[in-house]
């Protein structure tokens, strides 16, 4: 039991030794390097650098910054030092300062400046900047600028010594000097004495300095330009020895080239005098395969010709075989054509015969009316008054009915005879003139000449046509209702008529000229032929007349007048046709004695010669029918003054001197316009208005001037 106790006390007191050095290890505390912890409270002020106890409550410690710091202290401009020799310098200075590390210093530096702000930088510059700037400033009276520049480390180690090691807890580590230069002049004051002493010298070394530097530099450039001088006098003596040996190599080479060329030139001549032997020979070779060759060319050319005068000679015994076999069928089709027309006559009589039956029984007809109104009148008598008259009248109505129908069938049927007849006419003058253009075609490529024979034929034609539609004309006016729709149709019909006829007058004008030595027996047996057609268009005319009303008889006499203007142009193309004629013996006489080459066949020839001529004969007719274009050849070709409109702008071309390229690029208005403004003289210039308003009159302004000027 005893010994548990002690067991107990021992522990006890073990744990409570445990305990007490547990709480002071707790409130032992450590300081870092460059700290310092300074303890106040019992036991008075302590500094403490490794360790220490600090308890609570009754200890307070603070801790204090004792490392190394720097500050900076700059005296610049107007504030720079004074040196010896009155010259202002501008310096940067930084000091480096801690508090010592010893006891008493930091006590004394937490009593005076506080832990807190023992390290503070701003602190330390308001603390310590006079001093320094003071011990700058003696510094720098004591040493002129040049000296001060260039003996650093002495200042620095003088101003270390006059501001000491001790500074009330502080300890000056070192200084280095950052920044030294003169002031500028522009910072100085020249109302201070000593700045006007600096300024003076200033200026006065400077001054010296540039006049050094002038006299280095003048003297830099002589030299420089004695040497260039040298250079150019040797490039020069070496460029007269590399022109010499040029000129000595150049004559050497023109001497060996003229050697050279001498040689070559009597080379060339000599091969010049071979080459031209052998091309006259050659010459003469080609000459004799010419001659050769034209030799063969001409027989070969005769063999040709006797080719070709042999196929021609075959072609025309085709031909002719050809229009033979074409006569025949010809022959044959008129056969045939009188053949239809006796049966077309037949027909009409047998309608003739049907109509008369048609007659007969509507005659019967009426009869039986007739029979059947005297039965009924009878029977009618029985009735009223008002009834018989009634039915009176509707029989007299019916017989009237009757009676015009008759009577519009039989004009019917007399109209369509008419028209039946009209055709077999046409078709029979058809034939005829179809027989005749074909014997005329057939004598025409015998002799060359048919154009007039087919005109006629032509006309033939178009005055069948135009019975046709006089036919057909009355055959409408007769079954019509109304005599308006008639003259319409009449009238119509003769302008078609007279279309026709002025076609085949023009085709007649193109081929007129083909009929020259024929054209006797063909107007012969077309006059003829016309005659006969006239004659029965008048027969045909008389019996159509017969039953035609009074808007009918008008129309007639408008045809008879339309009659009376072909005969006219009928004149016309008569007297034409004579003047053909003279103009033709003309033309004969003309390439009478002329060297003509022909080339191709002797047909396509003579047509392209007629076509030719046709085409100015066309021409000539267009003149003189058109007001217009004869305006235009007055105006281009006559003038009263003996000189046309072309004639003059010619002169005018020439007097300006407008180019051909102008021509070819201006219209004819736009030459006259160019024209007008190349000329000054007023008569010119009415004369080209003129003109110009006859060209926008005619149509031709907008041409081009080239068609008309060459």
């Amino acid at each position: 039991m005893g010994s548990q106790l002690l067991i107990a006390g021992v522990a006890i007191a073990a744990f409570m030794v445990l305990g007490i050095l547990g709480f002071i290890v707790s409130f032992y505390k450590k300081v870092p390097q460059g700290k310092a912890l300074v303890r106040t409270g019992m036991g008075g002020l302590r500094v403490i650098t490794q360790g220490g106890l600090v308890i609570p409550v009754v200890h307070k410690a603070e801790r204090m910054d004792i490392s190394l710091k720097s500050i900076e202290i700059s005296r610049e401009g107007k504030q720079g030092l004074i040196c010896q020799d009155n010259l202002r310098a501008d310096i940067r200075v930084v000091f480096f300062i801690r508090v010592n590390n010893q006891l008493e210093d930091i006590a004394t530096v937490a009593q005076t400046v506080g832990c807190e702000r023992a390290s503070d930088t701003e602190l330390l510059i308001s603390l310590f900047e006079a001093k320094f700037s003071e011990a700058l400033k003696t510094i720098g009276k004591r040493f002129d600028f040049i000296e001060l520049y260039n003996s650093r480390e002495k200042v620095k180690q003088e101003v270390i010594d006059i501001i000491g090691t001790d500074l009330n807890g502080y300890v000056l580590d070192d200084c280095a000097i950052d920044y030294l230069e003169q002031t500028n002049v522009e910072n100085l004051d020249p109302d201070n004495i000593l700045d006007a002493e600096g300024i003076k010298k200033i200026i006065d070394l400077t001054a010296k300095q540039k006049i050094q530097a002038n006299l280095i530099k003048n003297e830099e450039e002589k030299k420089i330009k004695k040497q260039d001088v040298e250079k150019e006098e040797a490039v020069l003596v070496l460029e007269k020895q590399r022109v010499e040996a040029e000129e000595r190599q150049r004559r050497e080479i023109d001497t060996i080239k003229a050697k050279e060329e001498a040689t070559t030139e009597t080379i060339v001549q000599e091969e010049r005098l071979k080459a031209e032997k052998i091309k006259l020979q050659v010459d003469e070779e080609l000459e004799i395969q010419q001659k050769n060759k034209e030799r063969e060319i001409l027989v070969a050319q005769k063999n040709i010709e006797k080719t070709e005068a042999l196929e021609n000679e075959r072609i025309e015994k085709e031909r002719q075989l050809a229009e033979t076999e074409k006569q025949k069928v010809v022959e044959l089709a008129q056969i045939a054509k009188e053949k239809t027309l006796e049966e077309q006559k037949r027909d009409i009589q047998d309608v003739i015969k049907e109509r008369v039956a048609v007659e007969k029984s509507v005659v019967e007809e009426q009869e039986r009316i007739k029979d059947t109104e005297a039965f009924a009148e009878a029977q009618r008598q029985k009735k009223v008054a008002i009834t018989l008259a009634e039915q009176k009248a509707e029989e007299n109505l019916m017989m009237e009915l009757k009676a015009a129908e008759a009577q519009k069938e039989a004009a019917k049927l007399h109209a369509e005879q008419q028209k039946i007849e009209a055709a077999a006419d046409f078709e029979t003058s058809n034939q005829k003139a179809a027989a005749i253009k074909t014997l005329a075609d057939a004598k025409v490529k015998e002799q060359a000449t048919s154009g007039f024979a087919e005109a006629q034929v032509n006309e033939a034609k178009a005055i069948a046509r135009e019975k046709e539609a006089i036919a057909e004309a009355q055959y409408i006016a007769a079954t019509s209702e109304a005599q308006a729709l008639a003259n319409k149709q009449l009238g119509e019909a003769e302008a078609e008529v007279l279309r026709q006829k002025m076609i085949a007058e023009a085709e007649g004008m193109e081929k007129k000229s083909k009929s020259i030595e024929l054209e006797g027996l063909a107007e012969a047996k077309v006059l003829q032929e016309k005659s006969l057609v006239e004659a029965q268009r008048i027969e045909a005319e008389a019996k159509a007349t017969a039953h035609m009303d009074e808007a009918i008889k008008d129309l007639e006499r408008f045809k008879l007048q339309l009659n009376q203007e072909k005969e006219l142009a009928l004149a016309k193309f008569q007297m034409q046709q004579e003047l053909t004629k003279a103009q033709a013996q003309v033309m004969a006489e003309a390439v009478k004695s002329s060297d003509i080459k022909i080339i191709g066949g002797e047909s396509q020839v003579y047509d392209k010669i007629i076509k030719s001529i046709s085409m100015g004969e066309t021409v000539e007719s267009f003149f003189e029918t058109s007001s217009v274009a004869t305006e235009v050849k007055d105006n281009l070709l006559d003038s009263s003054d003996g000189k046309n409109i072309i004639g003059k702008i010619r002169g005018y071309i020439e007097q300006f001197g407008v180019t051909t390229e102008d021509i070819k690029n201006l219209s004819v208005a736009g030459l006259l316009n160019k024209m007008r403004t190349m000329t000054n003289d007023d008569l010119q210039k009415t004369w080209i208005d003129s003109a110009l308003a006859t060209a926008e009159k005619t149509g031709i302004a907008a041409a081009a001037a080239s068609t008309f000027i060459k």
